[in-house]
């Protein structure tokens, strides 16, 4: 499976290479073109010297053949652009098929300790799930990925799986999505953006359309009656200091728009080309078309419309050009006309911009969970069920772990059991909690899980594996283990969960942990609960005698030779054999 993943990457950045190197023969004819063409501007002012007409008339039609020259350049250089990051993301796949995935953004920033579950299960950090799976290009994209893994949502999770299939499928569409998603340049966020534009207050007056035209067109009749030597050029001239007056009236708001826009410009710039990639695509699974319709409803695509307020953006951002800032404000008042269309965009179509972003934002963070599906086609989607076992699956271990290395254990509990897990210290109790967790937390996401088969009831999750002290709170440690499992017995009062312990109360002695150990034990059972506790504390395994609903699990360790062996398997029964002190003696900790 890992080397027909291989080939499409390998082959891809083969393909898009070719094209880069036949794109960049373009761009130095292009500049070579554009050199060529100010020569000749140069060339024919200095040839047409003293004859005003053809000078103007050169420098015009000089002009225009530049722009559209330099336009056509930056399309040619956006395409090369999108050609180098296609070429990257292919190049970081190849990379992270291998495991080599500690370089790329690990979502520190959204690791919470107080969560129920994400930083038990390593979700955020380096060498996290998120690291690992993580292909967004927005922030706002990143974001979204991060809600949906720390949701806990089990709403829906059929519509989820059709969609990350689906768009698992069509690998080309999404490289083509995120390397468009990757050149936005973020100067503001996209939740300041909707504030923005939601809480603009217009300043541009009603009658500046038919003053802008009828200027406009009277500024045009003076200049032809000028070449054609029907008036003197002072009448012009006058006339262009008067719409040069009209627009200073309202330079200060003008310039305080124009740098507001000018953070926002390259965002709706790109959107408008996400938008477009989103229309063009044609959906089947239900998830996917009803965010599609989102941005489809409409008599005119929210695509079209982005890029109708993009090319007002752009048209406003010139200004900063001495020609056009000058010459055609005195002519045809042009800022209050960029302004009035820019007003006028807002008022009609603000209250959709959120609704866009989040589409957006949407399929940036599916493409991360349909290229994980995508990595991994041998990794199963679970069977939904709707009662009975919670979780089952076979040949099952952690996704981070090297699959020629792992060893998979079959793992099977049913609702209100409640499993007890010993075993000897790194014998693997803790990673095969974690990939209990890390299976549900996938599973209610709509993601195939590191299986063989798998069946699953969706369920939430609430863990207790990783409580620490608070200095800043003044919480002991013990305090803070006590604080979590209240958290989880109040949960547990009005919502299904699926609990995850990991030798709980160790913020105790020996005798006061077995004892209260078994309490909790004992409450969450008769709360019919369902979950999973690890424990060196071999007492507690007595409860199974008392309570059908518990089972003990272990996992071994073999001293054989003096060196220790574990096998990862997990067994029914309970663990006999530990190791702290054959491990103290073997480091020369102790004699």
């Amino acid at each position: 499976m890992k080397k027909e993943q291989e080939g499409f990457y390998k082959s891809t950045i083969e393909e898009h290479s070719k094209s880069l190197k036949e794109l960049k023969k373009k761009l130095l004819f292009s500049s070579v073109l554009r050199l060529l063409i100010f020569l000749l501007i140069c060339g024919g002012i200095y040839f047409f010297f003293g004859n005003t007409k053809l000078v103007l008339a050169t420098i015009g039609i000089g002009i225009v053949l530049f722009l559209f020259l330099v336009s056509r350049h930056s399309n040619l250089q956006y395409s090369a652009s999108l050609l180098r990051q296609l070429i990257a993301q292919n190049e970081i796949e190849l990379e992270v098929l291998n495991f080599n995935f500690h370089q790329l953004p690990d979502g520190a920033k959204y690791r919470n300790p107080t969560h129920f579950y994400s930083e038990d299960i390593d979700l955020f950090g380096v060498g996290s799930f998120y690291q690992y799976s993580n292909r967004t290009a927005l922030e706002s994209g990143s974001d979204a990925l991060a809600k949906m893994l720390l949701s806990n949502d089990i709403e829906g999770i059929e519509k989820k799986q059709r969609a990350v299939k689906e768009l698992s499928a069509i690998p080309k569409w999404r490289q083509q999505f995120s390397a468009i998603a990757s050149l936005v340049t973020i100067e503001t966020s996209a939740a300041t953006v909707h504030q923005w534009i939601t809480n603009y207050k217009a300043f541009i007056p009603s009658w500046v359309p038919i003053v802008t035209t009828v200027f406009s067109v009277i500024s045009g009749v003076l200049l032809g009656l000028y070449y054609f030597e029907f008036i003197p050029g002072l009448v012009p001239f006058f006339w262009f200091l008067l719409g040069l007056g009209i627009s200073g009236i309202y330079v200060k708001k003008v310039n305080q728009l124009s740098a507001e826009t000018s953070k926002v410009q390259s965002t709706f710039e790109q959107f408008n080309k996400l938008l477009l990639e989103i229309e063009n695509v044609q959906f089947t699974s239900p998830l996917l078309v009803e965010k599609q319709l989102l941005v489809k409803e409409e008599q005119q695509k929210a695509s079209a419309l982005l890029k109708q307020f993009s090319k007002h953006l752009n048209a406003l951002d010139q200004r900063s050009n001495m020609l056009i800032g000058v010459l055609l404000n005195g002519f045809m008042l042009r800022d209050l006309k960029q302004c009035y269309n820019i007003e006028k965009w807002i008022q009609n179509h603000s209250k959709n911009v959120v609704t866009w972003f989040e589409v957006i934002s949407f399929f940036d963070a599916y493409n991360s969970l349909a290229n994980y599906h995508f990595n991994h086609p041998q990794h199963t989607f679970p069977k939904l069920l709707k009662e009975g076992i919670v979780l089952e699956s076979k040949a099952s271990n952690h996704p981070l772990l090297n699959p020629e290395k792992a060893v998979s254990n079959n793992f099977s509990i049913k609702q209100d059991e409640f499993f007890i897990i010993t075993g000897a210290n790194m014998a693997g109790k803790s990673t095969f909690l974690r990939n209990v967790g890390l299976q549900i937390v996938m599973a209610n996401v709509g993601l195939p899980i590191c299986a063989n088969e798998a069946k699953y009831t969706p369920i939430k999750l609430i863990t207790s594996m990783r409580t620490t002290d608070n200095l800043t709170e003044d919480t002991s440690y013990f305090f803070g283990e006590l604080k979590r499992l209240k958290l989880i017995v109040e949960a547990i009062k009005t919502e299904r969960y699926f609990i995850i312990l990991d030798e709980i109360l160790k913020g105790t002695n020996s005798t006061d942990k077995a004892i209260g150990s078994r309490k909790f034990v004992e409450k969450l059972v008769r709360s019919n609960a369902t979950g999973i506790i690890a424990t060196h504390d071999l007492s507690l395994c007595e409860a199974a005698n008392d309570f059908n609903e518990i089972e003990n699990y272990y996992f071994d360790a073999l001293i054989e030779n003096d060196e220790l062996h574990f096998d990862y398997t997990l067994k029914k029964g309970i663990c006999q054999n530990m190791n702290a002190s054959f491990l103290l003696k073997k480091m020369n900790i102790v004699d």
